[in-house]
């Protein structure tokens, strides 16, 4: 491979995109040009050397003879192009049930081997992926639906040749890849530590499982996964990650585990591992890479076994500055003198998972800690603050959020965090607190930010004291950003324009992503927040004291020149942040 390596992967595609029309090219010469396997030039030569051969070789096979690729980087360029999946290492996946279900004569003579059953569909590893007949036999030999993964051509025959032998060395590839995530932890934090954990798996499957759960966690956070569901289902299970808001497969472990893992999780986090009738909450606290790491364990029975989904908390990623969450730099001045002021209510909104609570961390990084009081009140804790006194209600004990905000009251506090106005009583001594000289901050489950006016009054609070203690109210999504490593230009069309309304005056080009290994193929890697800041005025005061209703207050913001989550969405569409695809899915319209 020989192109330039003094230029940015964005001035390649450039380059790329001036000598070539990737449109008219075969799906696997889009690839390998798109993402910088092979220059334009190469390309030619190889499809000039395929046209004098008169086609009888594929375009993958005079690349390699041409020596402009190799042969592991051409298997997974051809399973991009065709849209499936590549399994570097198909042991790691393997059920030996499943090699049955394929005829030995076919598995050697094509070289595929079944992999694990799921449902009606045989998940089969394939070295030929582009082997359209040797699928269409195999769904006629054995009856099921067949998909294809592309696997290393060795990785295969080794599967073939000894299966056990195989899935042991998947095993310890996977145990030096958990010795290397881990490293800075003690061998003590992840082994089996007491009779109870040895007792819970079999003596025989201990260490299996022990290292199976450690890669787990270990590759979800290096993924920058926010959580892990380990889900049985009949005869099989998988393990998905869900990274920058989206469930990801990652693996497929032998359902007869199911019990042994679900056991060392619960151990971990210090759960009950004799109860499965009942759903169960608990944390694991590891480091990963000296990183301090928190899970938050959730247990839920079902119909096939414990469902289990693990919340990974960073806890040195938890606690950003405000200018690094997206903020256009008006909304964060805008935003900054809201919080700045002494006393009265700030609220966050939005839905679950929008970034509400790394919102209010940031701001409460923000205060001087040793000239305040800031004290907060949260269900559950999520990372620990410096010089912050932070409380986690009980409802079971009585400790509500109503009944530890007026405990705090009693404090001397100057600022106050409550994780969440659930109810009445919270919102009116969250308003009242406000009310006497001290900054609350909260958050509420509302669309936007106008309807959080609506919300406090349903919940009983009169409008008069909404509007004498609203500060301001800020709404957020999170999006996913455009993937920087395959990051290319494009044209946008009548359609996209008209979508980015006044915000698209004048725009000659978008951005999106070709799809990488970085972002996992998807064009997008990574999230940023969209927000809205609704800051009252005396205009909208007044309206609010004479009982207006949500359509009155949108007018009156219309008119004062009110931006809401879309506007600011599309004003990130245009600056090559994300995507209108992305926006639509967040904000909708």
């Amino acid at each position: 491979m020989s192109h330039r390596s003094d230029e940015g992967p964005v001035g390649r595609v450039r380059r790329i995109a001036e000598d070539i029309d990737l449109a008219t090219l075969p799906p696997l010469g889009q690839v390998l040009v798109s993402d910088g396997i092979v220059t334009a030039a190469q390309l030619r030569a190889a499809l000039d050397a395929q046209v004098r051969g008169g086609q009888r070789m594929l375009l993958g096979e005079v690349l390699l003879q041409m020596g402009f690729v190799d042969r592991g980087t051409l298997l997974r360029a051809v399973a991009k192009s065709r849209g499936i999946e590549f399994v570097p290492e198909p042991a790691s996946v393997f059920e030996e049930g499943a090699i049955a279900l394929v005829p030995e004569a076919i598995r050697r003579e094509h070289r595929v081997c079944p992999l694990f059953l799921a449902g009606n569909e045989l998940v089969v590893a394939t070295a030929d992926p582009q082997n359209f007949f040797v699928e269409e036999l195999v769904a006629r030999e054995t009856g099921f639906q067949v998909r294809f993964v592309a696997s290393p051509e060795e990785r295969i025959d080794a599967l073939l040749s000894d299966p056990a032998r195989a899935a042991a060395h998947a095993a310890r590839q996977a145990e030096e890849l958990v010795a290397d995530l881990f490293d800075g932890t003690s061998e003590s934090d992840l082994s089996l530590q007491d009779e109870a954990e040895a007792a819970a798996v079999d003596a025989e499957d201990a260490a299996p499982v022990v290292k199976l759960v450690n890669f787990m966690i270990c590759s979800a956070a290096a993924e920058g996964a926010s959580d892990i569901h380990v889900e049985p289902d009949d005869g099989r299970m998988r393990v998905r990650y869900r990274i920058d808001g989206v469930l990801f497969h990652r693996m497929s472990p032998p359902h007869r585990m199911h019990a042994a893992i679900a056991s060392r999780i619960k151990i971990m986090a210090k759960l009950d591992i004799s109860e499965r009738r009942v759903p169960q909450d608990g944390e694991i606290s590891v480091r990963i890479k000296g990183r301090p790491v928190e899970l938050r364990v959730s247990t839920l029975p079902g119909k096939f076994g414990e469902k289990i989904v693990m919340r990974i908390v960073d806890v040195s990623t938890a606690k950003l500055g405000l200018e690094k969450l997206g903020f256009r730099p008006e909304m964060l001045s805008r935003f900054q003198r809201v919080i700045d002021q002494p006393h009265g209510v700030v609220l966050v909104t939005g839905p679950t998972g929008s970034g509400k609570s790394t919102t209010l961390y940031s701001v409460l990084g923000t205060f001087d800690t040793v000239q305040h009081n800031v004290s907060t009140v949260e269900d559950p804790i999520e990372a620990n603050l410096e010089g912050v006194h932070q409380a986690q209600v009980n409802p079971r004990a009585g400790f509500t959020f109503a009944g530890a905000l007026r405990a705090l009251l009693r404090q001397d506090p100057d600022i106050i965090m409550v994780g969440e106005i659930r109810d009445g009583e919270t919102a009116q001594i969250a308003v009242q607190a406000a009310l006497t000289g001290h900054l609350v901050l909260s958050t509420l489950h509302t669309n936007d930010a106008p309807s959080s006016i609506t919300r406090l009054e349903n919940l009983g609070v009169e409008p008069f004291l909404v509007a004498a203690s609203l500060k301001g109210v800020l709404a957020q999504r999170l999006v996913r950003r455009v993937c920087p490593q395959c990051r290319v230009e494009y044209a946008p069309d009548a359609q996209q324009l008209s979508a980015l309304g006044r915000h698209g005056e004048g725009c000659t080009r978008l951005w999106k992503g070709a799809g990488c290994r970085r972002c996992h193929e998807t064009g997008l890697s990574g999230r940023v927040g969209v927000y809205e800041l609704m800051v009252p005025d005396e205009a909208l005061i007044d309206a609010v004291c004479a009982g207006a209703g949500p359509a009155r207050v949108r007018e009156v913001l219309r008119t004062g020149g009110f931006e809401t989550l879309w506007d600011d969405g599309m004003r990130k569409v245009v600056d090559g942040l994300t995507t209108i695809e992305e926006i639509y899915g967040a904000c909708g319209r």
